[in-house]
């Protein structure tokens, strides 16, 4: 088949969630045979990988973008202008626009590809012609596709239920326009997906309260988890008699920025009270200046070496990995990256939304600041325990988010739609 593919960041490095389950489809896609082409949204710090995405797909157009305050406060405005939500009016380029038209013009594309929900705007204008017969042709329309990854209008919601004053209208008032929006693009789009079962209701969530029938959306939803290669993110050997706390991830996403600094607030001070010598580590891009400043402070407690290419010798430093989410969607690939590494971990209920795994067998959950100041403590202790929650946690990755079991689930999309 013939793909056009946007997405709102570039795919690689697979650093982050949403690049690491972009990179999975994009590979699989390319190994099944169809042709790829992708338009992406970059910043000046990924010019230096555009050639490895430009080897992998069929024909690559990048797009170069640079956020600013002084940009979002214009965007902001206009929102209010035109009814649209934030986030769309800010990814609203008209180079995208002005590419889209033309590559359309210029190919016949079986499906388009909206790679998370400010992209489905390029692809929208394509939409009366979705699934229409051209009789006098005998053709058809590409089919629209919205890889939702989450809900997002969810995660704004949340944000809006942990913030305060001026803070929590917007995020109130920008989740309200962001549901309306996602309930319109599941009207006007052939196929949705979403990493989990969460993100798939919510999203339903927003159609019926837009009106819509459930029995009308049909089949149009799918749940294709983020996934790991098993064969290639192995087990790691784990220091013994380790007092670090190890978590990473993308550190200028404000979810998991809020969840670290819940942690460092609230919970660390009571590991440290029960554990002499334990230690913080907290590895990702852009870190905020609150957590160089703890480094700063206490070198010796708070390790903060900001991005790094290999994992690998962070992970054998640790005794345990925390993953402290508050408010966010979709799935934290970096539990299931975790789960490959055989670490144990310690989680909240938000964070393990979407993921299979079991609290107590696989991992541990706990949303209190005592309860789960105690769960690190106790692993922290106990390397019988952590041992325990390693080997399952791995069992778990190889058994049910191995990328070559679960991705064989497109393979009842994109085929299907040559004959829908």
């Amino acid at each position: 088949m013939n793909i056009l593919f946007l997405t709102q960041v570039l795919p690689y490095p697979p650093d982050a969630g949403p690049k690491f389950k972009t990179w999975q489809v994009l590979r699989y896609l390319m190994e099944k045979g169809h042709t790829v082409t992708l338009i992406s949204m970059i910043r000046p710090e990924d010019e230096k990988f555009c050639h490895v995405v430009d080897q992998l797909v069929t024909a690559f157009y990048p797009v170069q973008i640079q956020r600013s305050r002084m940009k979002d406060v214009f965007f902001l405005l206009r929102s209010v202008l035109t009814g649209r939500p934030f986030l769309i009016e800010r990814d609203d380029l008209r180079e995208i626009r002005l590419l889209v038209e033309r590559l359309v013009f210029e190919n016949t594309y079986d499906a388009m590809h909206a790679d998370q929900v400010t992209l489905t705007q390029f692809i929208l204008p394509y939409a009366q012609k979705s699934g229409a017969s051209d009789e006098s042709e005998g053709k058809r329309g590409p089919v629209l596709l919205f890889d939702a990854h989450n809900a997002t209008w969810k995660i704004l919601e949340r944000f809006a239920s942990e913030s305060r004053g001026p803070k929590r209208w917007f995020f109130q008032w920008e989740a309200n326009r962001v549901r309306r929006y996602e309930a319109d693009l599941i009207g006007r789009c052939d196929r949705i997906l979403a990493v989990s079962d969460v993100d798939r209701d919510a999203l339903r969530e927003a159609a019926v309260q837009a009106g819509q029938e459930i029995q009308a959306m049909g089949k149009k939803f799918m749940v294709i988890p983020i996934t790991v290669d098993t064969q290639e993110i192995l087990p790691v050997k784990r220091a013994v008699g380790s007092l670090n706390v190890f978590t990473f991830g993308t550190l200028y996403y404000p979810p998991n920025a809020d969840g670290i600094r819940w942690f460092i607030n609230g919970v660390f001070p009571k590991v440290r009270e029960a554990v002499p010598g334990v230690t913080l580590t907290v590895v990702g891009k852009n870190p905020p200046p609150d957590f160089l400043a703890l480094q700063s402070a206490s070198p010796d407690v708070f390790h903060v070496p900001g991005y790094v290419t290999d994992l690998t010798p962070w992970f054998e430093q640790a005794a345990v990995v925390i993953v402290p989410v508050r408010v966010g969607g979709g799935m934290r690939v970096r539990i299931l990256e975790a789960f490959a590494r055989a670490m144990p971990i310690v989680t909240t209920t938000v964070g393990l939304e979407g993921i299979d795994a079991l609290p107590g067998e696989h991992i541990l959950v706990e949303d209190d600041e005592s309860a789960f100041a105690e769960a690190v403590i106790g692993l922290i202790k106990d390397e019988k325990w952590q041992n325990r929650l390693a080997a399952k946690g791995r069992q778990l990755a190889e058994q049910m988010y191995d990328q070559q079991v679960v991705l064989q689930q497109l393979d009842e999309i994109y085929p299907a739609w040559e004959n829908a």
